[in-house]
């Protein structure tokens, strides 16, 4: 029989581990779409040096796994401790919030770097044609124009990659981070009732992912102006 007020107070408990499920994921999000970005530019506009560099990193991140990426970076560099302590850098990396979100930051780029190569390729050759005979400069020219297509172009990928992301935070637990799952651990230790704390726990992903799908939906929404005048007319 399932224990409701169990699954209550496991609910009350789980709950306070959101804030730093969404702290984790809106860093590793915002840190990794802005590093992607830099990297897509790279992979475009950089070459063939430019693209091999890019497509390196992205081999890389997108080819391993990222259990074993957080793995390397919490546990695999403490062994190189007396080094990182010479060049200052010891206190970011003793702290296992700061190691899962640099993981998660640099997987979560990769793939972000693919979709917006995919976004930045699909803007139209006229739509730029038709900027720069207006005279736009070439700095105008990819805030005005191509930015906005290339994001309204990749949007619902993006969307994809921040929903895994959100679920990836999970694997933080294994690093010792009280998150949601890492909390669910604990009570599962203390009570062994797996199936309702892992339940409850689903449930509160759940929810966070059907509030970030309705978010993007409306950017999205916002983002097409021209397709809700095709759908009104």
């Amino acid at each position: 029989m399932t224990d409701i007020g169990f699954m209550w107070d496991t609910f009350l408990t789980l709950l306070t581990g959101v804030p730093l499920t969404l702290e984790l994921a809106v860093t590793s999000i915002l840190a990794g779409s802005i590093l992607a970005l830099a990297i897509s530019l790279l992979a475009v506009t950089g070459g063939a040096i430019g693209q091999n560099i890019a497509g390196a990193y992205v081999f890389v991140f997108r080819g391993s796994p990222l259990l074993v990426q957080m793995f390397l970076i919490y546990y695999g560099l403490g062994q190189f401790r007396h080094g990182l302590q010479d060049l200052g850098l010891w206190w970011f990396f003793r702290e296992p919030y700061w190691c899962a979100v640099l993981a998660l930051t640099l997987n979560t780029a990769a793939y972000c770097s693919e979709i917006f190569r995919g976004g930045l390729r699909a803007v139209s050759s006229p739509e730029i044609e038709a900027a720069r005979a207006c005279g736009m400069s070439s700095v105008l020219l990819f805030r005005r124009i191509i930015l906005p297509i290339a994001i309204r172009h990749a949007l619902p990928a993006y969307g994809n990659e921040i929903i895994l992301m959100i679920k990836a935070t999970a694997l933080a637990s294994v690093i010792t981070i009280m998150e949601v799952t890492g909390l669910a651990g604990k009570l599962i230790a203390d009570s062994f009732r797996a199936f309702e704390i892992f339940i409850v726990a689903g449930a509160i992903y759940l929810a966070i992912n059907f509030i970030v799908t309705r978010m993007l939906m409306v950017i999205d929404f916002w983002l097409s102006p021209h397709m809700r005048i095709r759908l009104q007319s």
